[in-house]
């Protein structure tokens, strides 16, 4: 979190919050992991409409994506942020 730039930054596990090329569907207690990893989702979407909502830039990546590639990301976001304020 860059509490200055207001922006935040989520590294989502695949498995926890429903990656689209590596989520899995346990099968032992099927039903009771389809509603916790759906509320998971959601949870994460209620998140960042809210910190949206109150400013913020909201940057969510992947377990499995390049740290690089993330931090370079992130480092953009971060000075376009401050050469705005």
């Amino acid at each position: 979190m860059f509490t200055r730039r207001k922006v935040v930054v989520f590294i989502d596990g695949c498995f926890w919050h429903g990656c689209p090329l590596h989520a899995t569907q346990p099968k032992n207690n099927a039903a009771w992991w389809r509603a916790k990893l759906a509320s998971n989702i959601e949870r994460d979407r209620r998140h960042s409409d809210a910190l949206r909502d109150l400013g913020w830039q909201v940057l969510r990546f992947w377990e499995h994506e390049d740290p690089d590639d993330i931090c370079g990301q992130i480092v953009a976001v971060v000075r376009t942020a401050e050469s705005s304020s």
